[in-house]
C-alpha cells in the first residue's frame, strides 16, 4: 500500500483528530464531493444566489470590477475556455493564494500526511466528477473529449483549493470556498477573462 490509498483511519500511531482537527474536516469535506450536483445547471439561468456568490468570489480574489456573465451553450463555453491565459491576474492570484495556504497548513501538519489527505481529497473528487461530467455529456450530446477533461480537471482543482481552506483552518468567505460554492449550485465556473466571470 502506498501514501496515495493511506486513508486517515490507518494511522496507528497517533490520533489524527487531536493531533490534525482540520483534517477531519477535510475527510468530511470528501462527503460534500459527493452529494455535490456536479454540472447538474450547466446552460441554465443563474440564481440570485449564484450571481452572489460569483460576486463575492471576484471580489474577495481582488476583482471588484469584474462581474459574472452566463454562457448558454458549450460551443460559447469551449469559446470562453479557449480565451483562459494561464498567466492572467486571476490565474496568479489564485496561484499566490494557493501557495499561501500551504505555507499556513504547514505550520501545524506535517507535510506528507497533509499531502495524503489531499490526495484523498483529490481521488475522491474525480471519482465522482467523471460520472458527473459523463451524465452531462451524454444529456447534451458532448463527445469533444478536451472540453470534457476540462471540465473534470477544472472542478477537481476547485476540490483541492477547497480542501487547502479548511486545512489551513481559513474561514469561509475564502476565494476557494466561494469558488466551490459556484460548482455546488450546479454551474461551471469558467475562468475570468478580461472583467468577466464566465459562468457555464
Amino acid at each position: 500500500m502506498n501514501d496515495e490509498d493511506m486513508e486517515f483511519d490507518e494511522y496507528e500511531d497517533f490520533d489524527v483528530g487531536e493531533e490534525y482537527p482540520t483534517l477531519v474536516s477535510v475527510a468530511r469535506f470528501a462527503e460534500l464531493i459527493r452529494t455535490t450536483n456536479w454540472f447538474h445547471h450547466i446552460g441554465e439561468p443563474m440564481s440570485n444566489d449564484t450571481i452572489c456568490h460569483a460576486r463575492d468570489y471576484l471580489d474577495s480574489l481582488g476583482f471588484p470590477e469584474s462581474f459574472p456573465a452566463e454562457v448558454t451553450d458549450w460551443e460559447d463555453a469551449v469559446s470562453c475556455l479557449e480565451t483562459n491565459d494561464l498567466n492572467s491576474p486571476a490565474w496568479e492570484a489564485e496561484e499566490q493564494l494557493a501557495a499561501s495556504l500551504i505555507t499556513d497548513a504547514l505550520e501545524f501538519i506535517e507535510e506528507d500526511i497533509l499531502e495524503v489527505a489531499l490526495t484523498n481529497i483529490t481521488s475522491k473528487a474525480s471519482d465522482h466528477i467523471n460520472d458527473a461530467v459523463e451524465n452531462a455529456s451524454m444529456k447534451w450530446g458532448i463527445d469533444d473529449e478536451e472540453i470534457l477533461r476540462a471540465a473534470i480537471g477544472q472542478a477537481v482543482q476547485s476540490c483541492y483549493q477547497a480542501a487547502l481552506v479548511i486545512a489551513a483552518g481559513e474561514e469561509e468567505t475564502h476565494p476557494f470556498a466561494l469558488k466551490f460554492r459556484l460548482y455546488e449550485s450546479g454551474h461551471w465556473p469558467l475562468g475570468i477573462a478580461g472583467t468577466t466571470l464566465n459562468i457555464f
